[in-house]
């Protein structure tokens, strides 16, 4: 299967240094620094790559589950909030709340439950970060 690449380069001290991200082969780069981190500074920060990670990977599985019982999706649209804490002398992240709303035509909203709840800790991503807690709140619409 694939392997995907990112690359990060720091330079200088925690708090007065900067960086920058790159995501694949440059489709995205972008700076980022202590106030983009931990407080609220221009820039990005792993945490929201991270968050955009599970969202895009959320939305993408939820539409195969769908799909793998009988459903056709028109749209899937996920928000994901990615939560990092002070933990003991440190810092983690400690949830990522994902907000779903699809619109999905002759569900019943028990069934779209059921197989976001499938996703919510199946999807890839949700796999790799299986020891943070992932929350879900589903919406149908349309």
């Amino acid at each position: 299967m694939a392997t995907r690449t990112s690359t990060a380069v720091w330079e200088g001290t925690l708090k007065e240094g900067k960086g920058v991200m790159t995501v694949g082969s440059g489709v995205y780069t972008g700076p980022f620094s202590f106030a983009s981190r931990f407080e609220s500074g221009n820039g990005t920060n792993p945490e929201e790559l991270i968050a955009a990670a599970s969202a895009g990977c959320f939305s993408m599985a939820l539409s195969a589950g769908l799909g793998k019982n009988g459903f056709t999706p028109t749209k899937v649209a996920t928000t994901a909030k990615a939560y990092l804490e002070k933990v003991g002398e440190g810092f983690g992240i400690t949830k990522i709340e994902l907000n779903c709303e699809a619109s999905v035509p002759g569900i019943d909203l028990a069934k779209f439950n059921e197989i976001a709840e499938g996703t919510r800790t199946g999807c890839p991503v949700s796999k790799a970060l299986a020891g943070t807690e992932i929350a879900l709140t589903t919406k149908l619409i349309g």
